[in-house]
């Protein structure tokens, strides 16, 4: 038996690249009695059965999983968001740091599409970035269209595994294509009359760029809660986090809570409102979640 790393899920086929050797595998029934599905960045053992065709026998340990995108074993995380067409989706954007950061994965957020904006309103998405940047997030502003800014994408993606992710439309795929024209990566226009993307990445694939790997996953417009309990979302938000122990009492959800030191925070304007709002969001987003499945 060889082992391999799962480059592209399609159809129920795997496909493992093994140095030089691509072999198409399908996976033993073992996986479904363990209630296991290999992802894309799995590493694995496979068996096969000529030069081009195998099975996967087994999974190496993961360090780290995502359902959306389902892919594994990432060293970080690339959060493509575009000041237009689509709009800028904060709400969004704020939702899936969540999900990030609970599988602690380095993050990077890449604002494309700002050529499309005239000077004032380029200054307010800066603004709004900029909070970010203060709680310790890393920004970029590019354009598949200049390609000095999309170079300067180049020194996160060398020898490292990136993930890809975004809501359909943003230019993922773009930004790829600007990176290695090599891909030929599909690309489609807004639709005028949803106002998004449709989606033109259709499965998660890892490919090779500078030296690492990247997966291009497709969009989506839409996370849930699930597997966070209420009382743990505080801890993903680090402006949060650096004010608890101003806090009256311990384990403070930072909701309806008196002699709140986040709250107090978010008067003085040295926590981001927006921010806040989508906590609170949050936060009743995952109570009616756990009231339905309670029932």
């Amino acid at each position: 038996m060889a082992s391999g790393v799962i480059v592209k899920a399609l159809a129920g086929f795997y496909y493992v690249q093994d140095g030089e050797r691509y072999v198409q595998c399908r996976a033993r029934g073992l996986f479904r009695e363990k209630k296991q599905t290999p992802l894309v960045g799995d590493q694995v053992i496979y068996e096969a059965e000529n030069e081009t065709e195998g099975y996967i026998m087994a999974l190496k340990a993961r360090k780290n999983e995502l359902s959306r995108p389902p892919v594994a074993n990432i060293d970080q995380a690339i959060l493509v968001f575009s000041a237009r067409e689509p709009d800028l989706q904060l709400f969004l954007l704020d939702k899936l740091l969540i999900h990030i950061a609970i599988q602690e994965i380095d993050t990077l957020i890449v604002v494309t599409k700002i050529d499309l904006l005239e000077p004032s309103a380029r200054k307010h998405i800066a603004e709004q970035m900029e909070v970010y940047r203060e709680i310790g997030y890393q920004v970029l502003f590019t354009s598949a269209k200049d390609r000095v800014a999309v170079n300067d994408l180049c020194p996160y993606l060398a020898n490292r595994i990136s993930v890809l992710a975004g809501q359909s439309g943003v230019g993922k795929s773009s930004l790829l294509n600007v990176l290695s024209p090599s891909l030929q990566l599909e690309t489609n226009k807004i639709s005028t009359h949803l106002g998004r993307g449709r989606h033109t990445t259709r499965h998660v694939e890892l490919l090779p760029l500078f030296s690492g790997w990247i997966a291009d996953t497709p969009g989506f417009s839409s996370l849930d809660f699930t597997a966070v309990a209420v009382e743990d979302v505080r801890f993903y938000f680090p402006e949060f986090v650096s004010r608890m122990d101003g806090c009256k009492y311990h384990g403070c959800l930072h909701d309806k809570e008196p002699a709140c030191a986040v709250k107090q925070a978010v008067a003085n304007d040295e926590i981001a409102e927006t921010r806040y709002k989508h906590y609170l969001q949050f936060l009743e987003e995952i109570r009616k979640q756990k009231r339905r499945y309670s029932r």
